[in-house]
């Protein structure tokens, strides 16, 4: 059985103080805060600005020696793909993850692309040499697209031992179907919420709002356990970060997994620093 890792997509929100961090806590201390809750944390930022190895080697010490990571690639190599320069965007993106790579804190590198991403010749040739480009990290695909949830594109991702994400999240024509193929070592879950009246057309704080319910984490259980058995490290992350509420979920999934049995749940969260209601406050994305 392969060693379950729970955490959440980002941890810089300003408006987790509160119902995450205790009050007053300072930006430059939500990491080592995080830390202290979950082994692993999803990097978001890095979509929107390309990171630098100096900078995630910092990260790194800030959170001390437990936290593993998994960093989303910058929009230069997911959204913008008809640049002539996605190679160097790809080259720059890959020598800022060799602090955590060096030293075993790189979990995977995810590739999110979107819904316009259709399954097409043109694309399927970008993608093969994107993952050619980056084949020295780990990486994790997440299709918005349903169209590339298919056995040729999953053969394909496996003879390369890329991860295709799993994916929690509304039931809209178009989007993809909830899957448990395994296709590389590390196996990669994202929990969106199913936000289904706000994910088309509204910002990310609107679509990504919703806070699962027990019954539905305990839905996930087993077919998390069914992927744990074919995979060395499965990786769940919680996108449903307005007002902390993916930090509430995961700790719940947490505690779900462990009473189910699962003995390889690495977790160590602190139930005394979510207890804290969630309460509204002005979205801060990271």
């Amino acid at each position: 059985m392969g060693t379950i890792l729970v955490g959440t997509s980002g941890y810089s929100y300003l408006e987790w103080v509160g119902p995450v961090y205790p009050e007053g806590t300072a930006r430059e201390d939500f990491l080592a805060r995080y830390a202290a809750m979950f082994p692993t944390v999803e990097l978001n930022f890095s979509y929107y600005r390309m990171p630098t190895a100096a900078q995630l080697g910092r990260l790194a010490v800030e959170a001390g020696p437990a936290l593993s990571f998994s960093v989303k690639a910058n929009e230069a190599l997911t959204h913008r793909i008809e640049s002539a320069a996605w190679k160097d965007a790809a080259r720059t993106f890959a020598a800022a993850l060799e602090p955590l790579l060096e030293a075993g804190r790189l979990k995977a590198a995810l590739l999110q692309f979107p819904y316009s991403f259709h399954y097409e010749v043109d694309s399927r040739r970008y993608l093969d040499a994107l993952l050619g480009e980056l084949g020295s990290l780990p990486l994790a695909v997440e299709f918005r697209n349903h169209e590339w949830y298919n056995n040729r594109v999953f053969d394909a991702l496996r003879a390369r031992s890329v991860a295709v994400a799993s994916l929690d999240m509304p039931e809209l024509r178009g989007l993809p179907p909830v899957i448990d193929v395994v296709t590389a070592p590390v196996a990669y879950i994202r929990f969106h919420g199913r936000n289904a009246r706000d994910w088309w057309g509204s910002d990310a704080a609107a679509r990504y709002d919703y806070l699962y319910s027990d019954e539905e984490l305990e839905a996930w259980a087993g077919r998390v356990r069914g992927i744990a058995s074919r995979a060395d490290t499965v990786l769940v992350y919680f996108n449903n970060h307005r007002r902390g509420q993916a930090v509430r979920n995961a700790e719940t999934f947490t505690a779900i997994l462990a009473r189910s049995g699962f003995a390889s749940v690495d977790a160590f969260a602190s139930v005394d620093a979510l207890s804290t209601p969630v309460a509204s406050a002005p979205a801060d994305p990271q």
